[in-house]
């Protein structure tokens, strides 16, 4: 089956296909560096780093490239709001992207081109869309005049510009009343009182939003390119402006070959947004949650479909990747060091491990098979998680060398599937190191462990109301109480 990706553009799945063999050249649109990144841009980023991982896997060689936005309105407005310097805040939160993306297993993209490094590359196509009457200059800056273009009206949406501009989820741009029509935006702003500026044929001052991605992608591929991705919220009026200014400073068209849109987080049903009170940092979330359970519950759904991040989603996020760390540990415990050879797997064998290893290269395919639908990560997870239930059952009947070999097959197989390309597996090292104690379970172990010593006196007389004090006591504390025939354990929430 050959690789289909959804093309927003064409608003169908078609086969994937790359301008020059066996090489994919990807632009994702970065992140506009003026506060910490929140879930949105973990879905995204993890989005497209699995079609990254994919990709690789597959046999190509992608050249990635994901651009950081470091001047912009927001920028310039949280600078003046904490008086910061505007280039240290920018600094600052690049650091932070960095270490959000790391923790969670994020693989770095080739090249972070940033927006102030490409002001003369946008002044120039900026000249060249006004010489080709694309463009004109006004008291404010510099507009790209959208009826200039007709035929590219909503190449993206499907829609005319006027009902998309009314619903739109981006930024539009809303520079003052010197524009011709209320479609145009702008491609470079006029400098005002305060602001970071550079020089230009139409005076001081600074790149429209929208220009920059142009001129970045440009230099890194040329006029045309296999992919261009970002979240559904870009679709307008981003990038539909790069439609726009890209293929009438071309002349190409298209420009991007592929177009591909992440979906939406939302939080207990709702969007998230700060005046929700529901927006969650990637800071935030991590000081709750296990990076890689964190990675699970997002690529556990389509990438182009919304996902809605709530308590139970986590839980069972940690509850199957506990499950993927279990087996995992347990094979690379059994696997030995020179196995010996397994025999060809047959899923109509009446021999369990040639069943076994006949099942497992069914779901290994299936895996494929979803990654090649569209990136499929979703369906993906499941032929895992399918997986794990027939090693786990093998890995305890087998013995001997046949444990060995099979266990080192369950090594590789995870290595492959769940490491590689969903990206939520350990290291062999640190599955295999002990845990460390909880301090904050080593400093209450005194207590709780008199409160179950209380609970269990309580309970064998059965004075019922002292027995639910105490565990309201233990609640309090974080405390799960597991009873079991040798007496209670726990542990914390």
């Amino acid at each position: 089956m050959p690789l289909r990706v959804h093309d927003t553009r064409r608003r169908e799945k078609v086969d994937f296909s790359t301008m020059e063999p066996g090489r994919v050249k990807m632009y994702i649109c970065g992140v506009t560096v003026y506060d910490l990144c929140h879930l949105g841009h973990a879905r995204c980023y993890l989005a497209f780093d699995l079609i990254h991982r994919w990709l690789e896997k597959s046999g190509y060689d992608v050249e990635y490239v994901q651009n950081f936005t470091d001047i912009d309105d927001k920028i310039i407005n949280r600078a003046n709001e904490t008086g910061s310097d505007w280039r240290e805040l920018v600094e600052d939160n690049i650091a932070t992207y960095f270490r959000d993306m790391d923790t969670l297993n994020i693989l770095r993209a080739d090249q972070y081109p940033r927006c102030t490094e490409y002001v003369e590359e946008m002044i120039a196509i900026t000249a060249d869309l006004i010489e080709k009457g694309n463009a004109y200059a006004a008291d404010d800056g510099v507009y790209f005049s959208v009826d200039s273009a007709p035929e590219k009206y909503g190449l993206l949406t499907g829609q005319n510009i006027d009902a998309v501009r009314s619903g739109a989820g981006g930024r539009v741009d809303d520079t003052g009343a010197t524009k011709r029509d209320h479609k145009d935006f702008a491609l470079w702003k006029a400098a005002k009182p305060g602001e970071p500026t550079w020089d230009s044929p139409w005076g001081p001052g600074r790149p429209g939003w929208h220009i920059e991605c142009t001129a970045m992608s440009m230099d890194a591929f040329g006029e045309q390119f296999d992919i261009h991705g970002g979240g559904h919220d870009l679709l307008f009026p981003h990038h539909e402006a790069e439609i726009f200014q890209g293929e009438c400073h071309t002349g190409c068209s298209p420009v991007v070959h592929h177009w591909l849109h992440n979906g939406f987080v939302n939080i207990d049903g709702e969007k998230m947004s700060k005046s929700l009170g529901n927006f969650w940092t990637i800071e935030d979330i991590l000081g709750k949650v296990d990076p890689l359970v964190l990675r699970f519950s997002l690529i556990n759904a389509h990438y182009r479909s919304p996902i809605d991040m709530n308590e139970q989603l986590i839980k069972d996020a940690a509850k199957n990747h506990e499950r993927l760390i279990s087996v995992y540990k347990a094979a690379l415990e059994l696997m030995g060091e020179d196995p010996v050879p397994l025999p060809e797997g047959d899923i109509a064998s009446a021999v369990p491990i040639v069943k076994s290893l006949g099942l497992l290269e069914k779901m290994a395919q299936g895996f494929a098979k979803a990654m090649d639908d569209d990136f499929n990560s979703r369906e993906a997870c499941a032929k895992v998680l399918g997986a794990l239930r027939e090693m786990s059952r093998m890995l305890t009947e087998l013995d001997g060398d046949d444990v060995a070999a099979y266990a080192l097959h369950v090594v590789e197989w995870l290595e492959d599937t769940a490491g590689d390309v969903l990206g939520v597996l350990p290291s062999r090292e640190q599955v295999m190191l002990e845990p460390e104690e909880d301090p904050r379970k080593a400093e209450i172990a005194e207590q709780v462990e008199s409160l179950l010593a209380r609970r269990v006196v309580a309970r064998e007389a059965k004075d019922w109301p002292s027995a639910d004090a105490i565990r309201d006591e233990l609640n309090a504390l974080g405390v799960v109480v597991t009873d079991t025939p040798e007496g209670p354990t726990w542990d914390l929430n």
